[in-house]
Parts: structure tokens; C-alpha cells; sequence
């Protein structure tokens, strides 16, 4: 399945397996592109198959982008299709659910070297490619969670808001140079994003009403097509949260947040 020259622009999608980022992959799909699609585990091979069935020619990497390495291969292998990248989606990310009293510290810089450090690493080769040929759509994704403090999600509220202000100032550099640079902020969502983070004893844990994936991935390749800046992605009340947090205090927002977010006593 690896990607072979064609008329077909190039696509890379980081975190390509499961959730928002694997119904994005299927949207360039299915929306003209081919693709070089990463995940962690075996699950992108799998992956790989539908993205074909979708009529992409695909190269599936499995890298850990926690690790540099990982960020090196996955450039490789955009590299040795030998093609210009016309899109790029930076998706891979994850939180960590409980008190920061409890947390595992390792853990906790595995996250921060996902969700922060890949994105800067990734995008630095990103960049400079795409503003060598003039060309270039890049997406990355992160959370209404940027837009508040998120107790008992300690550390990945903040590193969504380092790539949403990571992402604006890049969208500015690149305009002189042909490349656009959107911000995708999901609010909750129906992927398995918080059972990964260990929350699933939580309000946003198992019937929680969260937004449909297929949805907030529609939303954020829309408006990475269109170099839209950033795009809230859900239905109409996650879009009024993101405008009523632009006027709470953080204090009332991270009470609020804690009430969702704190552990529940297990019977």
C-alpha cells in the first residue's frame, strides 16, 4: 500500500487510526488525496485498508510521535514518496484524566512530548516544505479544552492551548509564503479519547451526549480546505461554549471544568 506518483495530491494525517483523526483521513480519501497516514499501533494497517477502499493511495506508518524518532520516520516516509505534501493534519494527541496529586510524571511528559513537542518537531519540516513550493494546507488539531483551565486534566488543557497560539502565529508567518495554517477545537466527542485517558469515571465518561466524530472531522477538513483560521468543531451549543468561555473568568471555569472532570467514588 505504499503511495505511488499520481495526479492525486499528497495528504499526511498523524493519528490516522481511530477518532477524529481517522474520519479525516478518510475525508481527504475520499476527497482527492493520497495519503501518508500514521498511528502507534498495528490498527493503521488495518486503517490503510479502508483509506484504499476510499481511493487513496496510502503509505501507513507506525511511529510513537512521543519519541523524536518517531517524528523522523514519519517525515521519511513523506519524504520518499518524492511528492509535494499538498495537506498536512497534526492530529495525534491525548489526555491524562485524574488529580495531578496521583498522576504519573512520565506519563505526563509522554503527553506533553505528543501533544507539544511532535507538533513543533512535525511542523518545522511541514512548514519549510510547503513554503518552498508555495503551496500548502495544514490542520492542526486542538481542544476547547485550550480555551480554559481543565482540572483533573491537569497538563493536557494547556498544551492544547500552546498548539492552538502555536498554530495562529504559524497561520501569520506562512501567508506571505502561499501556505495556510488552521486551528481544529473539538469539544467532546463520541471517540475513545477519554476512556484512553482513564475517565471513563467521570462526567464525560460513558453516557455523556458528546459530539459525533464524522461531524467535527467534516467541520475541520471544511475549514482547512477554505484556510478558515480555526474552526470550533461540534454542534451549536459546543460553538456558544467557545464563545461564552471568551468572557468567563478562568477561576468559574475551572470549577465548572472540575466538576466534570474530577473522579467519581466507585462503589
Amino acid at each position: 500500500m505504499s503511495s505511488t506518483p499520481a495526479t492525486r495530491p499528497l495528504a499526511l494525517v498523524t493519528g490516522a487510526s481511530n477518532g477524529i483523526g481517522y474520519e479525516i483521513a478518510r475525508l481527504c480519501a475520499a476527497g482527492g488525496f493520497d495519503l501518508v497516514a500514521t498511528g502507534r499501533s498495528e490498527k493503521i494497517d488495518e486503517a490503510a485498508e479502508q483509506f484504499t477502499r476510499d481511493g487513496a493511495h496510502v503509505t501507513p506508518v507506525r511511529a510513537d510521535l512521543a519519541e523524536a524518532n518517531g517524528v523522523e520516520r514519519v517525515w521519511k516516509a513523506v519524504e520518499a514518496t518524492g511528492r509535494p505534501l499538498a495537506a498536512a493534519v497534526l492530529n495525534a494527541g491525548r489526555s491524562i484524566g485524574g488529580a495531578f496529586l496521583d498522576t504519573d510524571l512520565d506519563d505526563e511528559l509522554s503527553l506533553i512530548s505528543l501533544n507539544v513537542t511532535s507538533v513543533v518537531h512535525l511542523a518545522k519540516h511541514v512548514a519549510r516544505h510547503m513554503a518552498a513550493h508555495h503551496a500548502g494546507k495544514i490542520l492542526i488539531t486542538s481542544s476547547l479544552s485550550a480555551t480554559l483551565p481543565t482540572p483533573y486534566e491537569t497538563v493536557y488543557g494547556p498544551s492544547r492551548a500552546f498548539t492552538r497560539m502555536f498554530a495562529l502565529g504559524l497561520r501569520e508567518e506562512l501567508k506571505e509564503h502561499g501556505v495556510t495554517v488552521t486551528t481544529l477545537m473539538p469539544g467532546a466527542t463520541d471517540s475513545d479519547f477519554h476512556a484512553r485517558a482513564g475517565m471513563n469515571n467521570t462526567a464525560f465518561g460513558p453516557g455523556m451526549k458528546k459530539n459525533s466524530r464524522k461531524e467535527v472531522a467534516r467541520q475541520g477538513f471544511i475549514a482547512m480546505r477554505e484556510g478558515r483560521a480555526e474552526i470550533v468543531g461540534g454542534d451549536a451549543a459546543t460553538k456558544r461554549t467557545a464563545i461564552e468561555h471568551r468572557f468567563l473568568p478562568e477561576t468559574y471555569k475551572a470549577t465548572r471544568h472540575a466538576t466534570k472532570a474530577k473522579p467519581r467514588p466507585q462503589d
